[in-house]
């Protein structure tokens, strides 16, 4: 049966669940919903990613709390010090733009690679104590999927890797190596692979090309032309942040996820295209503008989501169309979320 809310407070009330990327837009999420759900969370992470008020405006991140952890996950120490408290532990934290992976590697391997081998040996220390480390990882470790075929593929877990970027790189490699240094301390893990992310209150940064939704969403606000990067033929398989952070936390709880690799999706494939009429639909004047595919920017597929719902019990529940809504809404009532160089093109154009 799904988890009920009664069943997450049974299941979370007097736990300690570590987050790390808890500042984070998905982090964020999860950590509100544990929270929620009775649980102490201690949220780690540089904060360092966005503006200061985007982490308190936007996300409800605040450095005052005492649980709220601005620290590297580098940090041999500060993982030490919080996984002494976990009963569960959650791994979010990343440099999680592809752009900014493949503009400086060392700086994606510093986190996403060195920090989760200094987590995982602070786990693998307290391993009597921590009942399950979630690593999140992500739909791009698998690339373009068969490079002969040309139609929408829908990937599963059990089918080669074929990462494209840098970041793409560290995911699968945190995935295995999760198993290799957990397996051996006998400490559960689950790896989640999030399709595309989306939803408020996500925003964007500059030089980046993810989060195509909060990019033309507030784009159209601003009467800026939306791009359409390779024409928009690529498609993704959006996952409303809601259902993310929903299928994280039954990842963390659900006994079928022990061991298990999933993929977090609903199994539909919709197109950057599509994306864009649906942001025009709320923006009628709103004009397209093709633009060159970017670097490391896979033309993606759709998820098998068998796995996840047999292991989770559990499916998304918002469509795209809905999710879209929401965003459109959500950005005409917060107006700060419009970032200053956006703000700065717009007026550069009119």
């Amino acid at each position: 049966m799904p988890l009920t809310d009664a069943d997450l407070s049974a299941a979370l009330t007097g736990s300690t669940v570590v987050v790390t990327g808890g500042g984070g837009m998905v982090g964020s999420r999860v950590t509100a919903r544990l929270r929620a759900a009775g649980a102490r969370v201690l949220a780690v992470g540089k904060l360092d990613a966005y503006p200061a008020t985007v982490y308190a405006d936007l996300f409800g991140v605040h450095t005052s709390d005492g649980d709220t952890i601005v620290g590297d996950i580098a940090d041999a120490a500060l993982m030490d010090r919080v996984v002494r408290e976990a009963d569960y532990v959650v791994h979010a934290a990343a440099v999680a733009d592809v752009a900014a992976c493949t503009r400086n590697p060392l700086a994606a391997i510093r986190t996403n690679v060195t920090g989760t081998q200094v987590l995982l040996d602070a786990v693998r220390r307290r391993n009597a104590r921590v009942r399950r480390f979630v690593f999140v990882s992500s739909a791009a470790v698998y690339g373009n999927g068969d490079p002969k075929r040309h139609d929408v593929q829908r990937w599963n877990e059990e089918q080669p890797l074929a990462p494209l970027s840098v970041y793409a790189n560290t995911k699968a490699w945190g995935e295995a190596q999760t198993a290799v240094i957990l397996d051996k301390a006998n400490v559960s893990h689950t790896s989640v692979r999030y399709f595309s992310v989306y939803g408020e209150p996500q925003t964007v940064k500059e030089g980046s090309h993810s989060w195509v939704v909060a990019w033309m969403a507030m784009r159209a606000k601003l009467g800026l032309p939306l791009h359409l990067n390779g024409g928009g033929r690529q498609v993704r398989d959006f996952v409303h942040v809601e259902d993310i952070a929903a299928a994280t936390i039954h990842a963390m709880l659900a006994p079928g996820a022990d061991r298990q690799t999933l993929n977090v999706g609903t199994g539909r494939a919709t197109s950057i295209a599509d994306v864009a009429r649906l942001i025009r639909n709320h923006y009628p004047d709103a004009e397209f503008q093709d633009r060159p595919l970017p670097e490391g920017d896979p033309l993606g597929g759709t998820a098998d989501t068998s796995r996840m719902t047999a292991a989770l019990d559990w499916e998304p529940t918002i469509t795209v169309a809905e999710g879209v809504a929401r965003y459109v809404a959500w950005l005409d009532n917060t107006p700060g979320a419009l970032p200053d160089f956006l703000r700065r093109e717009a007026a550069e154009v009119a």
